[in-house]
């Protein structure tokens, strides 16, 4: 299912969302690999992603959104001990 093209937004708790940030954090600190869950789907992200933050602003809303962005890799799969956030 990694080669399917997926685009989704998934809304979450803010208990939940916090949650998520914080080991997203302790990740990017420790510049380690690590897993998330987002709408049921179990995704690695190599310690080697791009982080971004985009900001929107139009029709009377505005949007912030933090990106972590990589290349797939087959070398990738090497790690399944990451956490998942």
């Amino acid at each position: 299912m990694a080669d399917a093209t997926r685009d989704v937004e998934r809304f979450y708790s803010t208990t939940d969302v916090v949650a998520k940030l914080r080991r997203l954090a302790d990740a990017l600190e420790s510049e380690t690999p690590f897993r998330i869950q987002i709408a049921g789907e179990r995704i690695r992200v190599p310690a080697r992603a791009e982080f971004s933050i985009e900001h929107e602003r139009g029709d009377g809303e505005e949007e912030i959104e933090f990106q972590l962005k990589w290349k797939l890799d087959t070398t990738d799969d090497d790690d399944d001990e990451a956490p998942v956030v």
